[in-house]
């Protein structure tokens, strides 16, 4: 079976930075549930679009591919005190903007009383080596596609 849109494919991969220093390796495959449901980069479904079980490429991303170029404005610092407790340097948080909507945070560094968040993609900015190899092909089901994610072996659970 070829990968297409509404199939799951389960792939391994690796992203290293432009050096090819490892940054990232999935220990099991992941599913991804493939047709424009935000699973993947759109760069990597593209890659993967009519391929099937053994395929393996590596993509070279730039920032526009990948995880888009940094945005400074996303960037905050609140005081310590206004922070909930167990504060941690990689911790994460969703803060509410003034439209009402959740931005996903992370706290970048703890400086005295005042803590530093960003709201970048941990990747956002950099040109990655991406290594994906198809372990398998198959379509979703009609719930997965309703969800608009993987269920199962190696995706998500519900």
């Amino acid at each position: 079976m070829n990968i297409t849109k509404d199939t799951v494919a389960t792939v391994q991969l690796q992203v290293a930075d432009r050096l090819g220093r490892l940054i990232q390796k999935t220990d099991e495959p992941a599913a991804l549930l493939i047709g424009g449901y935000d699973n993947t980069l759109p760069a990597i479904e593209a890659a993967l679009e009519g391929q099937a079980a053994g395929f393996q490429t590596t993509l070279e991303l730039t920032p526009e591919t990948g995880f888009g170029e940094r945005d400074e404005s996303l960037v905050r610092s609140i005081a310590k005190k206004d922070f909930p407790p167990g504060v941690k340097v990689g911790g994460q948080l969703e803060v509410a903007g003034e439209d009402g909507q959740f931005q996903l945070y992370t706290v970048a560094k703890i400086k005295g009383d005042t803590v530093f968040l960003d709201g970048n993609h941990p990747l956002a900015g950099q040109h990655l080596r991406v290594t994906l190899k198809v372990v398998s092909v198959r379509a979703a089901s009609a719930e997965e596609i309703a969800h608009g994610h993987a269920h199962g072996l190696h995706g998500h659970h519900h």
